[in-house]
């Protein structure tokens, strides 16, 4: 039964982060790009006001996984290398906390360039 609600909890939160997404695309002007880089933004400024912590170790994935989580993640890495480096640490702090979704990033990207067959939209 614990393992039914651990799954409960990650697909109602991150669908919830999912039908923000959904409302925003219908009902403003904003976008994509916008509500994406809003979405980054909204994990920066939640994990700075200790909020976004603690629903990410409640929600698990449904939390971390979402833009909204790359943003907490890159807010707390911030922290802890300005803790443990001084103001230089707010320069590389995210860049080492994301490091791995950022690689993966690039390599997945690098590996479905060779798959597939690039071409032009407009002819």
């Amino acid at each position: 039964m614990d393992l039914i609600w651990e799954y409960l909890k990650v697909f109602l939160v991150g669908g919830a982060l999912c039908v923000i997404g959904q409302l925003l695309i219908d009902y403003t002007r904003l976008t994509p790009a916008r509500i994406l880089t809003s979405f980054v933004v909204a994990g920066v400024i939640l994990g700075a006001l200790g909020v976004y912590g603690p629903l990410a170790d409640w929600a698990g994935a449904g939390a971390t996984v979402p833009l909204t989580g790359f943003g907490w993640n890159l807010a707390k890495g911030v922290k802890k290398a300005v803790e443990e480096q001084g103001l230089l640490g707010a320069f590389t702090g995210g860049f080492t906390a994301a490091a791995g979704g950022l690689c993966a990033a690039v390599f997945f990207g690098f590996l479905i360039s060779l798959i597939g067959k690039p071409r032009d939209k407009n002819k």
